[in-house]
């Protein structure tokens, strides 16, 4: 694994105001997770588990986000 450059830091800590061809990006990530999350609500049991799937959806949905925000 390479070492973690300057620029790459000022890339994971620098806020990255949404530029308008990423909003419709983000949009579309919250509705596809939006209709899992209800689906994984839908067919599993209220419990430790499912708060952990629910939260583990939530996570991707935001390194998703972004690798969005960051890289496009």
């Amino acid at each position: 694994m390479s070492p973690v450059t300057d620029t790459e830091l000022e890339t994971r800590f620098t806020y990255h105001p949404p530029k308008s061809e990423q909003v419709e990006l983000y949009h579309e990530l919250r509705q596809t997770a939006r209709i899992f999350a209800a689906q994984i609500i839908t067919c599993t049991p209220e419990s430790r588990e499912q708060s952990l799937a629910l939260t583990a959806l939530e996570e991707a949905v935001m390194w998703a986000n972004a690798a969005i925000a960051r890289r496009s």
